[in-house]
């Protein structure tokens, strides 16, 4: 490590991947139980050398290094102290003229884990926040769940393969698979060996079995309740905004207890609830298209809630939660590989091998494992900013945010005019980006967010680097050059001051035209705008939200005469200006 990487190492606050321990003379116990909590979490860095206070850090050296560092070495190769083998990385570094220890613990293998000290597993820890943190028992469970070699959904079980399947859900999902070309091979089967060819019925010493997989697919409601008695799905729709300060409940709920088949076609019809669908005819048939223009977003989003959740964990269900703003979709159980690698092409490891396969066999899930790429791309085709991903392996859990918020907004085109640099394509959609973190992003950010190779992203970060706009710090991250900050701080204050009023451009011409109603059409042309745009919807439901804007048939907000009046709250915000 650099002296630039120390410092800045030392300069953070502790948290889930950095822990500062004295360590002057000898190894403290807790060193060992941060081993374990990174181990068992994502990794982290083990300071020996440094005492530190909140935001204040002090050098007070480790006096002996070798008795230090040895006795630290040798506690991580014994058996008795850890329970596997930990391949850390080292550094003696000199700072102040004092000498301090740096020890990398890398994430333990799925196999490996729950990593624990002293022989007992009940002294396993997971890294939370800043804290070393005992596992739960069932946190514990879960860690265990997933190091088996055999997945969860392949286990057998002892129930009656003659009883325990709806035969209606097999016959929807054998269409389903039949209507794909190239499907016809298994036609003449019957649904015991159509599911026994697929290894959801498996030969066992009492005869053939289901597998949980099976039966969360296609299981009868009381053989699936006994199997899982928590809902596979929780959806709740709001009519606000996910940071709004109304109180309110859900406007509607659906929410799973039954299998999967069951399950897919109830979150589609919740979903078709809000979703919008624009009238579009297809060029050369002329045949209306009445697919959603967020689809396939959608649909990737909630196939991966139901094939990636961990069925093994009855305390928690998987949430959808629908705002105004955005939908967030939560799950039990994180992914066994990193964000980055999420988003790479190719196969990934997965917890539920057999129910990912049926899924992908009958064409609903794009890519093999995982289809968050087909999530990010059909996201920000819409204009909106990448999708959020978090992967809490300390709660074992994944989350999926996508925000309605239009990444190349009207103020955001109007500041780059200002600058007066000349962006390309890509360069106009990095800065934007850039504009809108709170926090440093890296290049894998910028590979998600314009879908070009790595090469062409240090092009676009080179450029913009040059231009004095982004600042490259360490480990290939960036972050707004400190001048840029101030002078888009600066003119946001200043449009907020010229507007008085909080909204957009966009925003104020749909508010003066619906002086009289409009419909959407209507707007749309005096926008000048060809389709519905996203812009367009999140001002349209922007003004909604807030009571500038009502509609002239609120009990049906879908219908076709649907129109849109200013409210009176509305006109004397007009007024006003």
């Amino acid at each position: 490590m650099n002296t630039h990487e120390i410092m800045q190492l030392l300069n953070r606050h502790e948290w889930k991947d950095v822990e500062f321990k004295e360590a002057k003379r000898a190894v403290p116990n807790s060193a060992f139980e941060s081993v374990s909590a990174f181990a068992n979490t994502e990794g982290g860095h083990l300071v020996f050398g440094v005492r530190k206070d909140g935001s204040d850090f002090e050098v007070i050296g480790v006096i002996n290094v070798d008795k230090v560092q040895n006795d630290f070495l040798t506690g991580l190769r014994s058996k008795e102290k850890i329970s596997c083998i930990i391949q850390l990385e080292e550094h003696l570094e000199t700072v102040f003229e004092k000498d301090i220890l740096i020890f990398y613990i890398p994430e333990a293998s799925r196999s490996e884990k729950p990593v624990f000290l002293d022989g007992n597993i009940k002294r396993s820890f997971l890294r939370k926040g800043a804290c070393d943190v005992k596992c739960s028992p069932e946190e514990l469970k879960r860690l265990l769940n997933d190091s088996f070699g055999e997945r969860y959904d392949g286990t057998a079980l002892d129930y009656d393969i003659t009883r325990c399947f709806s035969s209606q859900d097999i016959g929807w999902y054998r269409r389903q698979y039949e209507e794909r070309a190239g499907n016809r091979a298994y036609t003449e089967l019957n649904d015991e060996d159509f599911l026994f060819r697929f290894g959801l019925i498996k030969e066992t010493q009492a005869g053939r079995k289901p597998t949980v997989a099976s039966i969360l697919l296609f299981g009868e409601d009381g053989y699936l309740r006994g199997l899982l008695p928590r809902p596979v799905i929780d959806c709740q729709r709001y009519l606000f905004n996910s940071d709004s300060s109304e109180e309110g409940r859900w406007q509607h709920r659906t929410v799973c207890d039954y299998n999967l088949v069951q399950t897919w076609n109830a979150v589609m019809e919740w979903y078709y609830r809000f979703a919008e669908i624009p009238f579009e005819l297809e060029p050369h048939s002329m045949k209306r298209k009445d697919q959603p223009v967020d689809y396939v977003a959608f649909r990737e989003a909630i196939v991966n809630v139901l094939i990636h959740q961990d069925y093994s964990d009855h305390t928690r269900k998987p949430v959808i939660q629908h705002y105004s703003n955005l939908t967030r979709f939560w799950n039990p159980g994180d992914a066994f590989v990193s964000v980055d690698d999420l988003l790479e092409p190719g196969e990934k490891d997965v917890r539920n091998l057999l129910i990912v396969t049926m899924f992908r066999r009958i064409g609903f899930s794009e890519n093999a494992g995982w289809g968050l790429r087909d999530v990010f791309r059909s996201w920000r085709s819409l204009g909106h900013i990448p999708p959020e991903l978090t992967n809490d392996k300390s709660r074992k859990a994944f989350e999926l945010v996508l925000k309605k918020e239009i990444l190349l907004s009207d103020d955001q085109v109007q500041f780059q005019r200002i600058i007066g640099v000349d962006f390309t394509e890509d360069e106009a959609a990095v800065f934007a980006y850039a504009c809108k973190r709170s926090s440093p992003f890296s290049l894998n950010d910028i590979r998600f967010l314009i879908n070009k190779s790595r090469s062409t992203c240090l092009d676009v970060t080179d450029r913009l680097t040059d231009q004095f706009l982004l600042v490259r710090l360490p480990n290939q991250t960036y972050e707004l050059n400190t001048d840029t900050k101030e002078r888009l701080q600066s003119e946001a204050h200043d449009g907020n001051s010229e507007a008085h009023d909080g909204l957009n451009e966009t925003e104020r011409t749909i508010l003066q035209a619906c002086e009289t109603a409009k419909s959407a059409s209507e707007l749309l042309e005096i926008l000048g705008y060809g389709s519905r745009t996203g812009n367009f919807k999140t001002a349209l439901s922007g003004l909604l939200d807030i009571g500038l804007l009502v509609m002239t048939l609120p009990e049906s907000p879908r219908s076709k005469s649907q129109k849109y009046v200013i409210s009176s709250r509305g006109l004397k915000l007009l007024q006003g200006r």
